[in-house]
């Protein structure tokens, strides 16, 4: 192959008949030879007569310059041309595609196959054998060489994993390794302790070629909560030029829809591989976060789970009275303070306010009465799934609340006064607490020998009492009681929140109990002691892309094995629910570093830019026609057999140039007014565009099938169906929008709700298909359904029903009383009928609707039914033999009655009126 730059040639001596070229010209110009020119004067009497055919003396240079263009064209074609010709690989063994199948790789994963596929091309036009192989996902054998064009059609079902290669599993598989090959490794561009020996491996088999992207691989470490703020650090696996990287924090709205919540800047300097972007955000924006994901990047690493160590609980703290010296260690808040502050939002104010704010739980320091009005909204915030937590004190133990009958903001009856143990006027000395029970949800933690309790509220003995206490003292007289209300439960601790009663509070113990209550979070993970033992259900799975997915069929994970927290294939990354709380697992944790990969100096590594070769003999032989066909009306105009008058030379060569510029684009604003002529000059059937090229294809075939059977069976000719952007384009255009719900699709703006409702209220109709066969719920058991309620609660429709037996659309152009799409079924949703609307005597239909109604909803994904290809061929199968057939014939009598009542209203009701019209006239 003869290679000139980026452009080859694979038969180069047939551009040797380009040296015919000059003398061709000469041949042409010298034929037919020019006459002798003669001086006569007779030949003055012909001035000015002109012959009916003429011929020309020569052949006008640009002609003849066209037709040397055609043939050097024709020449330049057979000679093979190639534009960027791949340099084949030298070697003629086996060879040994290889690449990690990582994470880091997913960013880039269509050029990694691109280059895969082009090598493979390679060693089949070598006639080489060729193996496959991820790292990520090993055959339990050594690899099997075979065909290369085998090989090439794995590549398309070839998917990277979330997690890096086992070190060991990779070197047992090296070990087998055997024979002879050559090897192409794709890595994705990090160091690991494992690539080392597996590349010592692969040389003592043959030559081994890297390939990797020059681009830095970039993750983040999971977020962390500091200051009142969070923290998450973007890593970068080499230091390179100052830039900035956007960070996004994805969570639900209060509508249960997903959004980003917010963003920030993370900032790396020139030699630094991390930099942290800062989120100030509040308690409630925070708890809702679910992902932090670096924006524009398809990649697990990229994404950072959130999990209950960064949701912390609202907490509200009331006192019954505060010391007057305002000293802090005797204040009843200010140990709570102390062990909460870490781990929880906290919240004062009056109960009222507090209630309010709906705090997650709520503490009351000896507060001894609350209003007949406060104890009613308390009693209701329980019920609902609050948590309220009690702490005795002088002011507790002189009331009488819970005296003779149980209070229901406390958890048992309490006796009169309290107990004093310790002293110089008691009868012992203080005690120690008594060991947690194994169903107390304090049970396993250590009790401190110095914790000890010198005052106390007594429990009235009760037949309940022993179910309700969670913790008690050596004597057996209760500490800590619970009872549920509602969804809720109160919890009372039987002594003060100070020291005054105890030395609980002055203990970690005290915190730990807090925590255990669900008080607050813990801000980290918990350790392999706490998870030995137990089992953890796997919610979603993120995959390689940074993608979430559900994980209902997958079976449950040994708490050990989420100790190590490191992904793998049985430990994919992911949420993980256990009992009380939910742990993410990560592709990173904090204590991560990025490193590039560094090759020996013997190793070629070649970039992963990939360009194809493209044949250029096609293009050549279609110019070279193109040109001939030119050369062909430039004769003919030459010679005056053209219609109209003869044109010069000159005259025809700027007809030439204007056929050859043919295609100048116009200018954009006549485009948009062109654009809305032909909307509003023919019936023109519009679609929603979704985002999602698959749906949208669909449904831009589907009106096109539509329009065709308009055409052929009604006297409706609509132009060709377009697709719009509610964001921008004109709705007024259009009498019909079919709208494609997807789960993924974007709610409108403001502004876009603002144009679908006088689009609405104006006479236009939206036909919302979920396409999901989920009728008679509005499919809202599907993600498409969801999104629809999601859409639909901005825009103003109507009151709805299941479209009845004799409504309008049933008898618009064709009888029906089924309306199947692709999937069958009759459930279509509709504006409600009038509250008076009743059937006319002797009619067989109601007047229902004074109208077109402005939105019909169904889930049969009509627009698949409806596709057809130009020659009008179905593009989507719709159920089997005949009644499949039969199907498809009905959803499209659906679309013709549809279309039909959009364009004509409700004439057809109107029939059910002309007797009594007649009666009246007297006829």
């Amino acid at each position: 192959m003869l290679t000139l730059g980026p452009l080859g040639f694979t038969a180069p001596w047939l551009l040797l008949g380009l040296l015919v070229l000059p003398i061709l010209w000469l041949l042409l110009r010298a034929v037919p030879p020019a006459p002798t020119r003669r001086r006569f004067p007779g030949v003055a009497l012909l001035l000015g007569l002109t012959d009916s055919d003429s011929q020309t003396d020569r052949t006008p240079w640009w002609l003849l310059l066209l037709r040397l263009l055609a043939v050097a064209a024709i020449i330049t074609a057979f000679a093979g041309p190639v534009l960027n010709p791949q340099k084949q690989t030298a070697g003629t063994g086996p060879l040994l595609i290889l690449a990690d199948g990582t994470w880091a790789d997913a960013g880039d994963w269509a050029r990694r196959i691109d280059r895969m596929d082009a090598a493979l091309a390679d060693a089949a036009r070598d006639g080489r054998t060729a193996a496959l192989v991820t790292l990520t996902d090993l055959p339990p054998e050594p690899p099997v060489f075979q065909d290369a064009q085998a090989v090439r059609q794995r590549l398309a079902s070839l998917t990277p994993a979330p997690y890096a290669p086992d070190a060991e599993a990779l070197a047992a598989w090296a070990a087998q390794l055997d024979g002879d090959f050559d090897t192409f490794w794709l890595s994705d561009g990090l160091a690991r302790d494992s690539r080392a020996d597996l590349l010592a491996a692969l040389e003592r088999h043959g030559t081994v070629t890297a390939f990797e992207s020059p681009q830095p691989v970039r993750a983040l470490r999971p977020a962390t909560f500091e200051d009142g703020a969070v923290s998450v650090t973007v890593l970068r696996s080499a230091p390179g030029r100052a830039t900035q990287t956007a960070v996004t924090a994805i969570g639900l709205d209060p509508a249960g829809v997903e959004r980003r919540l917010a963003s920030a800047p993370a900032a790396f300097d020139a030699e630094a591989t991390s930099a942290t972007a800062t989120f100030d955000l509040p308690p409630e924006l925070r708890n809702r976060v679910t992902r932090f994901e670096i924006a524009g990047l398809r990649s697990a690493g990229a994404v950072s789970l959130t999990d209950d160590g960064l949701k912390r609980r609202e907490v509200a703290l009331l006192a019954g009275a505060t010391p007057r010296e305002a000293l802090d260690l005797l204040s009843p808040l200010h140990y709570l303070r102390q062990a909460l502050s870490p781990t929880a939002d906290l919240i004062d104010g009056p109960l009222a306010d507090v209630l309010l704010a709906n705090p997650d739980v709520i503490i009351l320091s000896d507060v001894a009465t609350l209003t007949d009005i406060e104890a009613e909204a308390m009693l209701d915030w329980v019920e609902a799934g609050g948590l309220l937590v009690r702490f005795a004190g002088p002011r507790l133990a002189a009331s009488d609340v819970s005296r003779s009958d149980e209070d229901p903001l406390m958890p048992v009856r309490l006796r009169v006064g309290g107990r004093s143990i310790g002293g110089a006027m008691s009868w012992g000395e203080p005690k120690a607490l008594a060991p947690f029970a194994d169903t107390s949800p304090f049970a396993g933690l250590p009790i401190p020998e110095d914790v000890t309790v010198s005052a106390q509220v007594m429990a009235q003995p009760d037949p309940t009492l022993a179910s309700r206490v969670i913790a008690q003292l050596a004597d057996g007289t209760p500490l800590v009681t619970r009872k549920s209300a509602g969804d809720g439960a109160v919890v009372l601790f039987h002594v003060t929140a100070n020291a005054e009663w105890s030395t609980l509070p002055l203990s970690g113990l005290f915190v730990q109990m807090l925590e255990r209550l669900a008080v607050s979070t813990r801000p980290s993970a918990p350790d392999a002691d706490e998870l030995t033992g137990t089992t953890w259900q796997i919610e979603e799975v993120l995959d390689a892309f940074g993608t979430l997915d559900r994980a209902d069929t997958l079976p449950g994970v040994a708490g050990e094995d989420l100790a190590s927290a490191r992904p793998s294939a049985t430990l994919p990354p992911g949420l993980y629910a256990g009992e009380d709380r939910r742990i993410a697992l990560n592709v990173t944790d904090r204590d991560t570093e990025l490193a590039a990969a560094v090759w020996p100096a013997r190793i070629t590594v070649e970039g992963l830019d990939v360009q194809r070769e493209t044949l250029l003999k096609g293009w050549l032989l279609a110019a070279a026609l193109v040109l001939l066909t030119l050369d062909i009306l430039a004769s003919l105009a030459l010679s005056g057999r053209l219609r109209g008058p003869r044109a010069g030379s000159g005259a025809a060569a700027g007809v030439l140039l204007t056929l050859a510029l043919g295609m100048t684009p116009g200018d954009a604003q006549a485009q948009d007014d062109t654009f809305a002529i032909t909307a509003t000059s023919d019936v023109v059937l519009a679609y929603v565009i979704t985002g999602d090229t698959r749906v949208d294809e669909i449904s831009d075939a589907g009106l096109y099938g539509l329009s065709n059977i308009l055409f052929q069976r009604t006297s409706i000719e609509p132009s060709f169906p377009v697709g719009i952007d509610i964001e921008t384009d004109d709705l007024a255009l259009f009498p019909f929008l079919y709208w494609p719900i997807t789960a993924d699709q974007q709610l409108p703006t403001r502004e876009a709700y603002g144009k679908l409702n006088r689009y609405l209220r104006t006479g236009g109709m939206i036909l919302f298909d979920t396409r999901d066969a989920d009728l008679a719920r509005f499919g809202s058991a599907s993600p498409e359904g969801r999104k629809l309620q999601a859409i639909a609660r901005g825009l103003d429709i109507p009151p709805l029903e299941p479209i009845p037996e004799d409504h309008v659309l049933t008898r618009t152009f064709y009888l029906l009383q089924d309306f199947p799409g692709r999937h069958p079924g009759r459930d279509v949703w509709v504006e409600a009928a009038p509250a008076g609307a009743e059937r006319a005597e002797g009619m067989p239909f109601r007047d229902l609707n004074d109208g077109v109604t402005p939105v019909v909803i169904g889930g049969n994904d009509w627009a698949a039914a409806w596709a057809t290809d130009q020659l009008g061929n179905p593009l989507v199968p719709v159920g089997r033999g005949q009644a499949g057939q039969r199907q498809r014939e009905i959803a499209l009598r659906f679309g013709v009655n549809l279309i039909m009542h959009v364009l004509t209203g409700n004439y057809k009701s109107d029939q059910v009126h002309v007797p009594a019209l007649l009666d009246r006239l007297g006829q």
